[in-house]
C-alpha cells in the first residue's frame, strides 16, 4: 500500500491545466502515494446545484492531503442563472467551495510565501522573502451576511446608535456584511505566525489590522496579539494598519518578515505581497488545519485560457512543495524548490507572464528534468 493518500482537485478553467503540469513534478519525485482525483467547482454547482459534492468532501476525509487547481465563482444572480433548468427556484445559493472547505475542515491558516527567486524578470526587488499568515475562517469571510435585511436583525443592530442612521432604509435597499472574530481564533492565528517564526529563526512578527477605526473587532485582535507576543520575547512583534501596510511593503519590502491578519486583510495583502516576487503564476498557497491541509495556487480560474496551457505553473509547483513539507517530506519538498529556482534563473522556459512563449505543460516538465 502507498504510504500517503493524496487528493487532486483540479477544479475548472486553468486550474486543470496547470495541475496537470505539477502532476509531472510530483511524478518524478517520486511521492510514495495514490493521487484520487475528485469534483469540485462550476461544473458541479451548474449541473448538481452545488460545487463541493458531497462525495468530494468524503474524499477528502479519506486522505492525508490535497492538492486543488483553481475554480470559477460569480455574483449570486449570474450563478443561479447558469443552473440547470431542473434546479432553478429551488432556493439553491453559490457558495465558494473553497471557503466552505476552509470551514468544514477548520483549515484556520491560509500561509502564503512570497520569495522573489533569483532570475525571475518580474521580481520588484531581490531578495524579497516574506510569509503571510491570513486567518481562513472568520473575519469578513465568515459569511453571515443579509439581503434584504430581516427586522429582527435591524432591532439587534439598532441596540448600537450608530445604526440609528440606518432605521427608515427599506429593508430591500439595505445589506449587512458581519465581521465576527473570536479571541479564540485571533489567538491561534498568531500563535502559529510566532511559532514558524521562531522555527524558521525569523526575526519579526508584524500583525496587520486597522483597530483605530475597527475598534473592536481590530480592538480584539489587536490586544490579543499583544498577548500572545508575551510568549515569544525574542521575535519582535509589531503592528500596521492595512492601509499603511500597502505602502511600507512598496517601499520597505525587506523589512518584514512574518505577517498576520484578519481573512480580508490578509488576503487584500497576499496578493499585493505576490506581485512584488512576480505575481499571482507564483503565489502558492496553503490552507492548514491541525488534522488536513489544502494546498493551492492563489490565482482564479482564467477561462479565457482553459486547454490552452498558456498559464504559469509554478505556483501550483510551489503549493505541491509546501503539501509535501506539511506531510513531513521535506527532503523531497527542498528538491522540488531548488528545481524550481533553476529553472528560473536559467531563465530558458518561461510563460507568457514571463515574457517566454513556453507552455504550462512545459514548465512542468523543465522543473521535473532538474530533479
Amino acid at each position: 500500500m502507498p504510504k500517503y493518500k493524496i487528493a487532486i482537485l483540479p477544479g475548472d478553467g486553468v486550474g486543470k491545466d496547470v495541475v496537470e503540469a505539477t502532476m509531472i513534478v510530483l511524478e518524478k519525485a517520486g511521492l510514495d502515494a495514490r493521487y484520487i482525483y475528485g469534483d469540485i467547482g462550476w461544473e458541479f454547482w451548474c449541473r448538481e446545484g452545488n460545487a463541493l459534492p458531497d462525495r468530494t468532501t468524503k474524499l477528502l476525509k479519506e486522505t492525508d492531503a490535497c492538492l486543488f487547481g483553481a475554480i470559477t465563482s460569480k455574483p449570486k444572480e449570474d450563478a443561479a442563472a447558469e443552473l440547470a433548468p431542473e434546479l432553478r427556484g429551488k432556493g439553491l445559493s453559490y457558495f465558494s467551495p473553497i471557503v466552505r472547505l476552509r470551514q468544514e475542515f477548520d483549515l484556520y491558516q491560509n500561509l502564503r510565501p512570497c520569495k522573489a527567486y533569483a532570475g525571475n524578470p518580474l521580481n520588484y526587488k531581490e531578495g524579497i522573502d516574506l510569509v503571510i499568515f491570513r486567518e481562513n475562517t472568520e473575519g469578513m469571510y465568515a459569511g453571515v451576511e443579509f439581503f434584504p435585511l430581516p427586522q429582527v436583525v435591524r432591532d439587534a443592530l439598532l441596540t448600537n446608535p450608530k445604526m440609528k442612521r440606518f432605521k427608515e432604509v427599506p429593508a430591500n435597499e439595505i445589506a449587512v456584511s458581519t465581521r465576527i472574530m473570536t479571541k479564540p481564533a485571533c489567538a491561534r492565528i498568531v500563535k502559529a505566525a510566532f511559532e514558524f517564526a521562531r522555527k524558521s529563526k525569523r526575526k519579526s512578527v508584524t500583525l496587520i489590522e486597522k483597530p483605530n477605526v475597527l475598534r473592536e473587532t481590530g480592538g480584539l485582535m489587536l490586544s490579543t496579539a499583544r498577548e500572545v507576543a508575551k510568549g515569544y520575547p525574542d521575535i519582535k512583534f509589531w503592528d500596521a494598519n492595512v492601509d499603511a501596510i500597502c505602502m511600507w511593503l512598496l517601499k520597505n519590502p525587506h523589512d518584514y518578515d512574518i505577517l498576520v491578519a484578519e481573512n480580508l486583510f490578509g488576503d487584500i495583502v497576499s496578493d499585493l505581497a505576490a506581485q512584488l516576487v512576480g505575481g499571482l503564476g507564483f503565489a502558492c498557497s496553503g490552507n492548514i488545519g491541525d488534522a488536513y491541509g489544502v494546498f493551492e495556487p492563489t490565482h482564479g480560474s482564467a477561462p479565457k485560457y482553459s486547454g490552452m496551457y498558456k498559464v504559469n505553473p509554478i505556483a501550483t509547483i510551489l503549493a505541491a512543495k509546501m503539501m509535501l513539507e506539511w506531510i513531513g517530506e521535506s527532503g523531497k519538498a527542498a528538491v522540488i524548490e531548488d528545481a524550481v529556482a533553476a529553472v528560473i534563473k536559467e531563465g530558458k522556459v518561461r510563460t507568457y507572464d514571463m515574457g517566454g512563449s513556453s507552455t504550462s505543460l512545459d514548465v512542468g516538465r523543465a522543473v521535473a528534468a532538474k530533479l
